[in-house]
Parts: structure tokens; sequence; C-alpha cells
């Protein structure tokens, strides 16, 4: 006999009244999730990122937007830099005059560089690793204390860790090599699980999420090379790229209360083109192009 029943099922993803702040939120897979947090049902969505236009441009784009979840829903800009602590202090204190609680946080914010590792400089490396990793430690420690104030046994606080596929594949190699960027999302998928057993029990989960080929500002370098997209996507076992609403899916499911028992996980949004032998030398192949 079947006891349990489920409840309430048209709210299962909904956001309404989430207060949520994201870092690099100004373009790309930050700009997608922001979006999709304030038409999913959240009440204010904070935009962070380094340049204060862009952080303005993108907060006007989303007050724009018709399928608001209400009038007042509102997107806030907030710009700092967050590859240093101070950034991440004057980021967490502009927060902080407008809210006394954050329900999701989305360390997106990221860096990468692309040279041969003989000429490969120790700065550049220690630049992303800086970024990619330090900042989302430094972040998710500054604002425990608003995400542990909304988080509750049924309905946790998230964290959601923007990582890459190549934090678990070799994406790329040789005059392209991506190596501070593929070792900094490996790293920073491990602080996820780290944080995840550490703050559960504080009411706050930590999920990763592993984005492939989209089409952003990140990926200009190897999508811009001639032919390029189009034969990534051709491999792809999907047979495309990546498009904003892969990304907004899988970030309202982990914020929502769909996701509430998810924590400590890995989530590959690429299509299944991790699992495709050969996708290296197809990129061997076009950075020769």
């Amino acid at each position: 006999m079947a006891e349990a029943q489920l409840q309430d099922y048209p709210s299962l993803f909904s956001l309404k009244g989430k207060i949520a702040v994201v870092t690099g939120g100004s373009r790309g897979l930050g700009l997608h999730a922001a979006s999709a947090f304030l038409q999913a049902g959240a009440s204010k969505v904070f935009i962070s990122s380094r340049d204060v236009a862009a952080c303005e441009e993108a907060c006007e784009a989303l007050n724009r937007l018709p399928n608001r979840s209400s009038p007042d829903a509102i997107a806030i800009p907030v710009p700092a830099d967050s590859s240093n602590l101070a950034g991440v202090t004057q980021l967490f204190k502009q927060v902080e005059k407008h809210t006394d609680r954050v329900d999701i946080l989305l360390a997106n914010a990221g860096a990468t560089w692309a040279e041969s590792i003989d000429t490969h400089s120790d700065e550049a490396f220690a630049s992303v690793m800086d970024l990619n990793v330090r900042a989302v430690f430094n972040t998710v420690r500054l604002f425990c204390p608003l995400l542990e104030k909304a988080g509750s046994v049924q309905d946790p606080s998230r964290i959601i860790i923007t990582a890459s596929v190549a934090a678990v594949s070799v994406v790329t190699v040789g005059k392209i090599g991506t190596y501070g960027y593929s070792a900094s999302k490996a790293a920073v998928v491990h602080l996820g699980r780290n944080l995840a057993v550490e703050l559960g029990p504080r009411h706050i989960t930590t999920n990763s999420i592993c984005p492939g080929y989209f089409p952003t500002k990140m990926t200009d370098v190897l999508l811009g090379l001639p032919g390029a997209a189009d034969k990534i996507a051709g491999a792809n076992p999907m047979g495309r790229l990546g498009v904003p609403e892969d990304i907004a899916g899988v970030v309202v499911f982990l914020a929502s209360r769909a996701g509430a028992h998810v924590n400590g996980e890995t989530i590959a949004i690429d299509g299944g083109a991790l699992w495709v032998r050969g996708e290296l030398a197809l990129l061997d192949s076009l950075i020769k192009l």
C-alpha cells in the first residue's frame, strides 16, 4: 500500500520569494541563470561582475523581462571584482545592505587562459586559480550566515557552483591548453563536495554544474575558429551546442523544492559529449586549421 503521496506538485519548481546572488551574472551562463531565477519566481536577483556598466546593462535587460514572476521582482547590480578577497567582501557588503538572507548563491564567475605549456606563465595560472577556486571558497565563506538564516530542514538554501566538463575530462591541450582552467574546475568540484558535507547540517546544499560547449564569450576563442562550432555540434550525441534553456532548467531544478535533497552532486550539461571518443582529436584538428 502506497502511503506517501506527492503534495503540491505545481509549486515543485517554483522559486517564489527567493533571493539569489549570481557572480559573473552580467553575461553568458550567469545571465541565463539569473533570467531563469527571475522568471521562476525569485523576488530579488543580485547580479555581480567586475564591469560596472555590464552589471547595470544586464539588470536593465532582466528588469524588462515580460515573464518575470511579479512586477516587483527585480535584478539588482552589485559590481565587484571577485578575484580577490577585498572584492568578495565588497560584494557581500553590498548585498547585505538590501537583505539579511540569501536563498540561492550561484558561484559562476570564472576565467580561462589558453596557451602552450612551454610559454604558459605562472601569473596566468595563478590568476585563473584565484578566481575559479579561491574566490568561490571566499564567497561561500562570507555568505554562509545569510544562507544559513534562509535555510531549513525541508527547504535548505542552495549553493550552485559553475564548473565545467573540463573538470572531469581532458578538453584542450597543445597550443590552446587550458591547464589552469581544467585544474581549477576539478578543484572547485571537489571543494563543492566538501562544502556539501560541511554545510548540509546547516541546511545548505552544494552542487556543481559542468557545462559543455555553449556559445559564450569564454568559448569564442575555440568556437570562433572556421567551422569549429558546426563540427563540435556535429560530434555531439545530441547534434548541437548548448542553449540558454539547458542551463536554466538545471539551475532552477537545483534551486527549487524539486532539488532539495540533491547535495554534493556534479551534473554535466553537455549533451553526452563527455563520453564521445575522439573529441580531443577533433579539437586538435580544429586548432591546426
